[in-house]
């Protein structure tokens, strides 16, 4: 599946690593599916190139030298909000989970299938890609708190309040079934299009994130934890 961007232009995906077979593998992997690939070798290269050429997807590994993917993410988060898909150790779990927290879209662990990894880079572009159904209104609110589906954004009040692909697609799932309790199954089957399986940390990794978002401009009812069941939407005020 070929994904396009402006103008019919292949999707741009930036690969930050700073181990040249990983870029190597990566590349090709990315051109054969069709998009079109510029890589970085370390944090700071990959600051100054995702700004000068604002890729649709960065593929950013964890580990490296200096300036960290983490510490890459956070920086990219204060200005951008576009997809990330890290790739990290089988050791790192816990940077896994960290760079869910602060704003990565998914990750891939290595070593990893070059197969899977085009899979999971394919479904984050068509959250961001493709249009939503029709059928569907282009705006949904509760409370105080608003989704615009056109134009994938969230708003608390008159404040936009900046999700990721995958939050958003989470935070929407919830709003089109105010009052349904979703397993974590179910969210990770709508959010990831039931193409890819993630941990059920994983889940709660960007629950908290969307929570955390939202209460910094005074909602702290955004998402209603049901234990031992999964998540539901609060009453958002």
């Amino acid at each position: 599946m070929n994904f396009l961007g402006a103008y019919g232009m292949a999707k741009q995906i930036l690969i930050v690593d700073d181990d040249p077979h990983i870029r190597e593998v990566v590349s090709f992997a990315l051109e054969k599916a069709g998009m079109a690939v510029s890589t970085a070798a370390d944090g700071r290269e990959a600051l100054r190139m995702a700004a000068a050429h604002m890729p649709d997807l960065i593929v950013l590994d964890i580990s490296m030298p200096e300036l960290d993917g983490l510490e890459v993410c956070r920086q990219l988060r204060r200005e951008s909000e576009v997809p990330v898909l890290f790739l990290s150790s089988m050791d790192e779990e816990v940077d896994r989970i960290i760079g869910l927290e602060i704003g990565g879209d998914d990750y891939v662990t290595k070593p990893f299938s070059p197969r899977e990894l085009v899979a999971r880079v394919n479904v984050i572009l068509k959250r961001t890609s493709a249009p939503l159904a029709a059928a569907q209104p282009d705006k949904l609110t509760r409370g105080d708190v608003s989704i615009d589906t056109a134009s994938y954004t969230a708003a608390c009040g008159d404040k936009k309040v900046p999700l990721t692909a995958t939050e958003f697609m989470m935070l929407l799932t919830l709003f089109r079934q105010p009052e349904k309790v979703f397993t974590r199954a179910e969210l990770m089957d709508r959010a990831y299009d039931g193409n890819i399986t993630v941990s059920d940390r994983t889940i709660d990794s960007h629950i908290r994130r969307i929570r955390a978002k939202f209460s910094h401009c005074g909602i702290d009812t955004v998402v209603i934890t049901s234990h031992g069941i999964g998540y539901k939407l609060g009453p958002c005020q």
